[in-house]
């Protein structure tokens, strides 16, 4: 029963995707909602800011656990390791406002389409549902599977045939309004959040909260000057952060706010075609694309026609896409696993720019909304930037700790302060008030906001280098970065192929290669009909525009794009390309090539193919071109030469990239359809006609680049859509696997009947030189690199078919090969995400550089994804870089890890500050004194305020250091450098408290301040003398407060410069001319301060003359404690040397998963497998290894 009723208080909202929420039901009970009131007025409002804080605490007290079927409040709480919570009224949808002809008493369902959410979400006859509404999507109650769904997207169960059966004439008017009511309006709203809302969030931050009750207290005490300086900072600090919000608010409302008014033409089944406001969209809903530039205001699905569209603004590439309809099969399986990964070709997304539309025959395009509102791509990405993912990283984590850390620090003073002043039997007004003033004094509230400067100065420094950020708490994870996967074209490669060579095959056998450029035209052929004609490309503003692979490819044939195709071409062809011999091409016996039909490329398929007709014949001709293995096995075996494979890896083994083509003459009837054409049909029973030979250079950046990475130990891989060959060699050639490193390819099998999946590992044909070469450390060739634990003779490289098989039979087997692989060919988006995803788990911080397209889902997954993109924000990556080479990648570590270790520094500095404050008050208490209003005021505001704003100006270090900074604070060299310091200004600031004792000049109670002209010691004044001083001077002036306050302030100078460490990931100090001109000038000030023998400034500072000696000593104190401070920190803590010494003496070991793996490799004399093959056990994740031993020619 207990089990019963947890089931049905707490399931799963997103079940598997990236926003998963548990959801918990509750119900207001009104005993305990009277408790609360009673509790918020009693406690003057601070249960309630407690209940703000922690919105589960609210529903706890407020509310008695229940189903999520009678809840009125549910309670959300992500899956992630924050376990953040908020809380969800629930909301009921009244249908019963609308005059439907369904009415109460009616049987019939409110939509036609009887698999709708909608339908199973409404109670009769009230005819209402539940509804609540998370990050702006809504989820309406499902009675049938007792769980909220999300509405305003089309139901993914829909095959092809039922979307055009059911959707594609349209829906009635009624059921418009149905779905208009339940779904809400299709816009994308980002309403400019009013100020007072916005102050409001800053102003019940906890900080600042905990700033108001310092700055009560010190009112309280009269600090006045003080208080009014924290109030100005604390306003203008808040101001800005108010007025920085509004402008991101405002920015991202104009961003989307234009695309939310669209003008788009929508059929009816009753009233036929109008035109209405995107807004009033609604899933199912038909519109005609009728040619105009349109910019999509929801997500659509083609049913009829063909449009090129630019999909930039959501993978910042700017190629235009063709997009081509959905097919009208009978075929059972939803309409996504039918057309598997390739399902976006027939997908128009919200946002994307509709350029040209094609229309079937007489009618226009047409599509059906998939999903309108926040559910669309576009609503998805400006979701991402509202609700943005929290990072997880231990430095935000140990800064709560360390704040937790002082408050006990606090609590142990408001302890000792409350046994002094009780015991010197004074009013119990006097001994809260100093009591929490000493607590305040231990805990700086200043840390959070510092924390945030280091990364506001990185992100401007990699805004100038053209390097922009979406999520700038993400920086200081650069910093840790330890793995970067490169994906190939584009990225280390040039973006532009240059067309190399053809070799044509010709009855089985290949021809002799023709090389590019040539001074004679291609011949015509069915090789130059592919080349016309097998291409996406289109002419926009009288320019050819497409995949520079295809524009390469069209541009060696010397043939154009007829701009103006219209002609009339076949039964049903009205806007067809046409392509026609230029000036330049070989004569041809055609007039021009039209092509009719396009099965667009893709990822997944790793093929395209287009129909097309010679102008003026009857006969149909299909093309296809692709990667060779995959386009060979579409093709009759005896059209495929024997020597194929050889003459393949031939090319691929030097670094070319190499597609096949390959034809077919199509049987049609004269008045076929081609929207009804097959494509597995189609793509069947071909001739090979040859393979197409491309250059891809690599950029002139990428060697030096990588070189820099792998001396800096940051692991490179290589994460590639291309052939596994092709992949290897550029890896060589870029030197992400050096000479002299063994290849291993890995090539995993699917069971097949009752063999088990198997894995052989094959040695590459270059590395079998080595096979008998001792392990060697890895080398370069310009400086030794000794990777630290690392081995990296061996390399494994695979393909993503043989990914997915590891992943899915030998699991147990992957941490091995990730920890030695380097070469991943043919992988599919989804298998980059899961391979970033994979390593990340062996506690890898990856970084991902790609540009933008097909690397959307690992450029979200990696730690820092990098997208290349002359965009200034790809929705696919935290990072864009304008500058389209891998340079990027070294100079964002660089930044991370000066931002991190100035995110430290200035964590270590305002510790340490608030223990200095800490231990001078503390003594001061002892005899019932206290620092003056100016002496906090200068050590608060002329010291720590401007310390904290210009410390982490100092740049990154131009050479990346061959180890990263601490991920941690609490780590040991950080503590024991706080720790340490904090010993010595025990020491320092106790000795000068006692010394000052024991002076012959020293009285305990003085008055007299100024100092006589003649005589530099100062005249004891008797005790009675201080009568006539007020109160507040005889609470500070004293000389133990005359020695301690230069002792601390002074003290706070040392510490920030000793703090401000250069070298190896920073410049040095004083390359920060604003910090080292500050700190100049902070000390001439305190020593002016504390030398000067002016009465007016002794009068104001509330100091007591001392002898000029005693004020020698007082420096010479502080000289020591920098000196020993200074060598303690530089000499000791900062020695890397002397720390991999301690942890090889204690038998220290890293517990990074990938370090586990790398020292258990190490032991084991069986790997790496060479030369054999491996099968899985059935039905279980384990492998027994079955040796087959396949003898190698060497042999």
């Amino acid at each position: 029963m207990e089990e019963n009723l947890w089931k049905d208080h707490c399931v799963l909202l997103n079940k598997d995707e990236e926003n998963e929420l548990e959801i918990f039901g509750y119900k207001t009970q009104g005993c305990r909602r009277a408790l609360c009131i009673a509790g918020y007025i009693l406690s003057c409002g601070a249960l309630l800011l407690l209940f703000y804080w922690k919105p589960e605490w609210d529903v706890w007290a407020n509310c008695i656990r229940c189903s999520l079927e009678e809840a009125d409040i549910v309670l959300l709480r992500t899956t992630d390791d924050f376990q953040r919570y908020t809380r969800k009224k629930v909301t009921w949808v009244d249908l019963s406002t609308l005059a439907l002809p369904f009415g109460s008493n009616s049987d019939g369902p409110p939509v036609a389409d009887k698999d709708s959410v909608i339908n199973r979400a409404v109670m009769k006859p009230q005819l209402k549902m539940r509804c609540i509404q998370v990050q702006k999507i809504r989820y309406i109650w499902d009675f049938s599977v007792k769980e909220f769904k999300k509405v305003g997207s089309l139901e993914d169960s829909n095959t092809c045939h039922s979307i055009h059966q059911k959707f594609g004439a349209g829906l009635t008017k009624e059921e418009q309004k149905i779905r208009q009511l339940v779904c809400g309006p299709n816009a994308i709203e980002v309403e400019i959040r009013p100020i007072w809302k916005l102050l409001f969030k800053q102003i019940l931050n906890p900080f600042y909260v905990f700033q108001a009750f310092t700055l009560t207290l010190w009112l309280i005490q009269g600090y006045t000057e003080y208080s009014v300086a924290i109030i100005i900072l604390s306003i203008v600090s808040v101001g800005l952060t108010v007025y920085d919000l509004r402008q991101q608010s405002t920015k991202l409302h104009d961003l989307v706010e234009e695309h939310n008014k669209v003008q788009v033409t929508v059929c009816t089944k009753s009233e036929g075609c109008k035109e209405v406001q995107s807004c009033y969209l609604v899933p199912g809903d038909m519109f005609l694309l009728d040619g105009k530039k349109l910019t999509l205001p929801c997500d659509a699905v083609l049913i009829d026609g063909s449009c090129v569209v630019n999909e930039g603004t959501l993978t910042g590439e700017s190629i235009p896409v063709t997009k081509t309809p959905l097919p009208l099969t009978e075929s059972p399986m939803p309409w996504k696993t039918h057309s598997m990964e390739d399902y976006r070709r027939h997908v128009l997304f919200c946002g994307t720019e509709v350029i040209q539309t094609k229309a079937t025959g007489r009618e226009p395009a047409r599509a059906i909304v998939l999903q309108t509102g926040f559910n669309t791509a576009k609503g998805d990405l400006v979701r991402s930037i509202l609700y943005p993912k929290p990072v997880n990283f231990k430095l935000y984590g140990d800064t709560f700790k360390f704040i937790v850390g002082l408050s006990v620090i606090g609590v142990f003073g408001l302890i000792y302060t409350v046994c002094v002043f009780v015991s010197h039997k004074k009013p119990v007004a006097d001994v809260v008030a100093m009591a929490l003033l000493l607590l305040t004094v231990a805990v700086p509230p200043a840390i959070p906001a510092a924390l945030t400067t280091g990364t506001v100065y990185a992100q401007r420094r990699l805004k100038k280098k053209k390097i922009f950020c979406i999520s700038p708490q993400r920086i200081n994870i650069c910093g840790q970065i330890n793995l970067v996967c490169f994906d190939k074209t584009g990225t280390l490669t040039e973006d532009g192929l240059d067309l190399w060579g053809i070799i044509p095959s010709e009855g089985s056998r290949f021809q002799k290669i023709r090389k590019f450029p040539s001074s004679t035209p291609l011949p015509w052929g069915p090789v130059c009909g592919a080349m016309v004609s097998c291409h996406l490309l289109v002419v926009l503003d009288k320019k050819i525009q497409g995949d520079p692979l295809d524009l390469k490819m069209f541009e060696g044939t010397h043939w154009e794009v007829d701009d103006s195709s219209t002609a009339q071409v076949g039964a049903d062809a009205l806007d067809t390309c046409i392509v026609r011999p230029g000036p330049k091409a070989s004569s041809a016996p055609v007039e021009g090539i039209a092509i009719l039909h396009q099965f667009p490329f893709s990822s997944g398929l790793q093929r395209m193919s287009v129909v097309s007709q010679k102008i003026g014949e009857e006969q149909y001709d299909l093309y296809m071109k692709g990667a060779p293995e995959i386009v060979s096995s579409f093709c009759r075996q005896e059209t495929v030469p024997a020597d194929f494979l050889k003459e393949l890896k031939t090319y691929t083994s030097q670094g070319f990239r190499v597609i096949a083509l390959a034809h077919k003459v199509l049987n049609l009837g004269k008045d076929v359809h081609m929207s009804n054409l097959e494509r597995e049909e189609a793509e069947s029973g071909l001739a090979f006609l040859g393979l197409l030979v491309m250059e891809n250079r690599l950029k002139q950046e990428t060697k030096p680049v990588l070189q820099e990475l792998a001396a800096a130990h940051i692991r490179n891989v290589m994460v590639t859509g291309d052939n596994l060959q092709t992949a290897v060699t550029v890896a060589r050639n870029a030197g992400m696997i050096h000479t002299g490193s063994k290849v291993i390819l890995i090539e995993a099998s699917e069971p097949e009947g009752s063999a088990p999946a198997s894995i052989a590992w094959q040695l590459a044909e270059d590395s079998k030189a080595n096979t008998a070469a001792p392990r060697e450390v890895c080398a370069n060739t310009e400086e030794k690199i000794t990777l630290e634990g690392e081995t990296c003779n061996y390399h494994f490289a695979m393909n993503g078919k043989s990914y997915q098989v590891i992943l899915k039979h030998f699991y147990k087997l992957l941490p091995k090969v990730l920890v030695n692989a380097t070469v991943f060919a043919r992988m599919s988006p989804g298998q980059k995400s899961s391979l970033v995803e994979e390593f990340q788990k062996l506690n890898y911080y990856v970084g991902m550089c790609g540009d933008g397209a097909n690397d959307c889902g690992a450029l979200k997954m990696a730690h820092a994804g990098i997208s290349l993109s002359e965009q200034e924000a790809s929705v696919a990556s935290p990072f864009t870089s304008q500058i389209p080479n891998i340079q990027c990648v070294p100079e964002l570590i660089r930044e991370g890890r000066a931002a991190l270790v100035a995110s430290f520094a200035v964590v270590k500095y305002l510790t340490l500050y608030g223990l200095i404050q800490f231990v001078g008050t503390a003594l001061l208490f002892w005899q019932l004194q206290i620092f003056g209003i100016y002496q906090y005021l200068i050590q608060d505001v002329i010291i720590t305020l401007l310390v904290c704003l210009t410390m982490s100006l100092t740049e990154a270090y131009p050479k990346l250091a061959p180890y990263r900074p601490p991920s941690q604070l609490i780590s040991p060299p950080l503590l024991l450098s706080i720790i340490l310091n904090v010993c010595f200004t025990i020491i320092m600031q106790t000795c000068g408290f006692l010394l000052v004792k024991q002076q012959p000049w020293y009285v305990a109670l003085a008055s007299q301040r100024h100092c006589s002209p003649g005589n530099q010691s100062a005249s004891p004044s008797s005790p009675a003398g201080n009568g006539t001083s007020s109160s507040a001077q005889s609470t500070v002036l004293s000389y133990e407060d005359t020695t301690l306050w230069p002792l601390s302030s002074i003290n706070d100078i040392i510490v920030a410069f000793v703090f401000s460490k250069g070298k190896p990931f920073r410049k040095p100090i004083y390359t920060n001319y604003v910090f080292s001109v500050l700190l100049a000038l902070q000390l001439a000030i305190c020593l002016f301060l504390f030398f000067a023998d002016i009465d007016a400034v002794y009068s104001g500072m509330q100091f007591l003359c001392t002898p000029v000696i005693w004020r020698v000593y007082v420096l010479l104190m502080l000289l020591v404690t920098f000196c020993i401070s200074f060598f303690t920190e530089d000499v000791i803590l900062q020695n890397k040397h002397l720390w991999l010494l301690l942890k090889a003496w204690f038998g220290y070991q890293s517990k990074s998963q990938y370090r586990k793996w790398q020292r258990m490799l190490q032991r084991d004399p069986n790997w790496p497998p060479i030369n054999r093959k491996d099968f899985a056990a059935k039905n279980t994740d384990e492998v027994y290894i079955n040796p087959l031993y396949e003898r190698s020619e060497g042999d």
